[in-house]
C-alpha cells in the first residue's frame, strides 16, 4: 500500500511540475514576449515556403524567379521544339503558377503562356533564351507555352 502511495504522490508532483512549466493561466507581464500572429483570425492564408513570395492570382504578371517560384519549386510539364529552339511550360505547385521558357532562341524570338483568359509574353534577347512573367493556373495542365520565331517558324506545347 504504501508503495502505491509512493507512486501516485510521484504521479501527482509530475503533474504540477508539468503546470507550472507550461504556465496554463499565463500572467500579464510575466517579461516573456508573446508572438504576435501575422494574418487575422479566422483567415487561411497558405503557409509559403521560405524566399516564395506569391501564390495563385496574386504571381500572375510576376517573375518566377524574383518571387521565388522556379528552382526546385518548380517543374518542366510540357515541352516542344519549335525551329532549333526548346519551348516549355514551367509550373510551380508551390506558387499555383505557370510560366514559359524559350532556349536555343535567336533575338526577335517571342514566347508566350496562356492558362485559361491569362497570357504573358517574353521576347529572346542577346542570351538565346527568355522566359514570360507567371499565369495562375492550379493544374499544369491549364497551361499552354507558344513561341514565334523571328524565321517566321510557330509551335505550341500540348500537355504531357
Amino acid at each position: 500500500m504504501a508503495l502505491f502511495l509512493v507512486g501516485v504522490v510521484g504521479a501527482l508532483l509530475l503533474m504540477a511540475g508539468a503546470v507550472l512549466l507550461i504556465d496554463l493561466g499565463g500572467t500579464e507581464d510575466a517579461g516573456v514576449a508573446t508572438a504576435t500572429p501575422s494574418a487575422e483570425p479566422g483567415t487561411s492564408a497558405p503557409r509559403l515556403p521560405a524566399g516564395v513570395e506569391c501564390t495563385g492570382a496574386d504571381c500572375t504578371g510576376q517573375d518566377p524567379e524574383t518571387m521565388g517560384c522556379g528552382g526546385q519549386f518548380a517543374d518542366t510539364v510540357a515541352k516542344v521544339t519549335v525551329g532549333g529552339a526548346l519551348v516549355e511550360v514551367r509550373w510551380s505547385e508551390t506558387c499555383g503558377a505557370a510560366w514559359a521558357r524559350i532556349t536555343q532562341g535567336s533575338p526577335g524570338d517571342t514566347v508566350s503562356i496562356t492558362a485559361g483568359s491569362s497570357e504573358q509574353k517574353g521576347a529572346v534577347d542577346a542570351d538565346a533564351e527568355a522566359y514570360t512573367p507567371m499565369v495562375a493556373t492550379g493544374e499544369a495542365s491549364y497551361a499552354k507555352a507558344c513561341a514565334t520565331l523571328a524565321s517566321g517558324a510557330t509551335g505550341c506545347t500540348t500537355p504531357e
